[in-house]
């Protein structure tokens, strides 16, 4: 079926199309080149003063896996306050902060989002990840495996492993986990938190392995490289949340060495210490190291104000944050022998000092990082505000009178703590289709997703232009999922099913004889039962494994 998007004004910065009136067709899912004049159009859609973009890509949701299903446990208040009927299309669904994996896809899609990746995978676990994942429609999915306070590469690296072992090691997991990417989540401090530690630093060692941070991130983000996986190392950085972070932050990007690095969620670790309440903004610190430093990349982790909850694999951190949880309820947990996780609800309050500074610093960072292509929209979903406050935060990055009202509005000290008020950046539309198309496609290594160039992926969204830009992004025209209609006038009109995204780079399998042996002594299940088969993603049939190139072994240049 070949269609046709007529007349459209089109935001494709992969091509460098910066607003440009142009037609697109797309047949059978994919975007073609315009066919000759002879061949029928099966589908016209007239697009004139219409804004296209490539559908939207998450590149940090917590969308699936242990803690997700904790935190729905949780809260059955969440899912009683924001439930979602049935309906002849879509399955009933509730939750707001933790929506049900059916309310996640459609509710992405509705907001012209056509991916979302889960950044902590824990390979352990990973089966549960992608069968909810699975179970997400329409939107594309993909995830990054967690390592870093695994026991097995610990004890690597405390037996001063070489680093081919550690890179054998490295894609093994990808492989077993059907992952896209490796994250690393308080490195070091989730092992070190079970041997009663409750801080650990950059240059810290942990009291049982005797390995610091600094090695664990250096070691995987050469892993990473080397083995040519696209995405960098994905880093939740070590004592996430603590005032004077921003030094940690700091020097994580120098410890990194000049190896591809991804900082996530960077607002939480980008705190100093200066004032009378000892908590202060780090924004311009981190932004102007990320400006000098073409090889770090971040996201932003922006709170919103509101009820949400907060779920991550740093127990270390979140045992730190219980008590301030909101309603007082809390779960830190073991898993197994490769990680653990915590879960506490909160709700940020625009008049407390720490919540509005914490939103102004965010927002600082976005205006003061200079490159779209490596600055990137997230909530870290749901640990700042749930993904559905994207168009909020996109309006209060596009239209600055709006952001200087909501400014005004937050804690009076917190105002004084923050240079927000005097930055006059608003981001255009084709930095917003950088950060949240083709940046985003870039960063993950999604070669055929984020642009509308021909061979791509139809994914396809159309907005009505407004200056409300909040407006404008939360309820699009129509969204095309692989060349078909799914959502029209911010509705679902047909339920798809879209890819797993995967990479599965070169190792030697000699490795898995250590493996076995590892699994045999300390854990409670074999090697083979941990591994993902393409069969365990779409077996039922809803969608498919789709496995991007890596691009081999590869040297450090410098």
């Amino acid at each position: 079926m070949l269609i046709k998007l007529t007349g459209g004004r089109v935001y494709d910065p992969a091509h460098g199309i910066d607003g440009k009136v142009m037609d697109i067709y797309a047949r059978d899912g994919r975007i073609v080149a315009k066919p000759k004049d002879t061949e029928r159009i099966d589908q016209e859609y007239q697009l004139a003063g219409k804004v296209v973009m490539a559908g939207a890509i998450d590149m940090h949701t917590h969308i699936g896996g242990g803690k997700v299903n904790i935190a729905r446990m949780m809260l059955p208040e969440d899912h009683r306050g924001d439930p979602v009927g049935h309906s002849e299309l879509c399955r009933a669904g509730c939750g707001h902060a933790a929506p049900s994996t059916l309310t996640t896809g459609y509710r992405y899609a509705e907001m012209g989002y056509t991916a979302g990746f889960e950044p902590a995978v824990l390979p352990m676990n990973a089966r549960q990840a992608h069968l909810e994942m699975g179970d997400v429609p329409i939107i594309d999915k993909g995830g990054y495996a967690m390592l870093g306070s695994d026991d097995m590469l610990l004890r690597m690296l405390a037996a001063k492993k070489d680093q081919n072992a550690i890179n054998d090691y490295v894609a093994w997991t990808l492989h077993a986990s059907q992952a896209m990417g490796i994250k690393v989540v308080n490195p070091g401090g989730i092992s070190a938190f079970k041997f009663n530690q409750r801080m650990l630093d950059l240059d810290e060692n942990n009291s049982y392995y005797q390995v610091t941070p600094r090695e664990v991130l250096k070691t995987l983000a050469r892993a990473v490289y080397e083995l040519g996986v696209p995405h960098p190392l994905h880093i939740h950085g070590n004592n996430l949340g603590v005032p004077g972070n921003v030094e940690t932050t700091l020097n994580t990007m120098l410890g990194a060495e000049g190896y591809p690095i991804h900082l996530t969620h960077i607002q939480f670790h980008s705190y100093g210490t200066e004032g009378d309440r000892k908590f202060s903004s780090g924004a311009a610190r981190i932004a102007e190291a990320i400006n000098q430093r073409k090889n770090v990349s971040a996201d932003v982790g922006q709170i919103l104000f509101g009820q949400t909850v907060t779920a991550s694999g740093d127990n270390m951190a979140q045992f730190r944050n219980h008590a301030a949880g909101s309603p007082k309820k809390w779960v830190v947990m073991d898993i197994e022998c490769d990680a653990g996780c915590g879960v506490v609800p909160f709700k940020y309050k625009d008049k407390n000092f720490v919540n509005a500074l914490q939103w102004a610093i965010g927002l600082e960072i976005f205006l003061l990082v200079e490159d779209p292509w490596r600055i990137f929209l997230t909530t870290d979903h749901p640990n700042g505000a749930p993904f559905t406050s994207y168009p909020h935060l996109i309006r209060l990055l596009m239209d600055k009178t709006f952001r200087k009202e909501a400014f005004s509005r937050i804690s009076p000290d917190a105002q004084a703590m923050s240079t927000l008020g005097s930055i006059e950046r608003e981001y255009t539309l084709y930095e917003i289709a950088i950060m949240t198309r083709a940046g985003a496609a870039k960063l993950v290594g999604l070669h055929d997703r984020g642009h509308l160039g021909a061979g791509a992926a139809a994914d396809i969204t159309v907005y009505t232009d407004d200056a409300d830009r909040e407006k404008m992004f939360t309820k699009p025209d129509h969204v095309f999922k692989d060349g078909q209609l799914v959502v029209k006038d911010g509705s679902v009109v047909k339920v798809t099913w879209g890819a797993t995204h995967v990479v599965k780079p070169e190792f030697d399998r000699g490795i898995e004889k250590d493996i076995a042996k590892y699994f045999d002594a300390y854990h409670t299940v074999r090697m083979e039962h941990v591994k993902v088969t393409d069969q365990h993603i779409a077996d039922d049939g809803r969608g498919h494994v789709q496995v991007h190139e890596c691009k081999g072994r590869r040297e450090k240049t410098t």
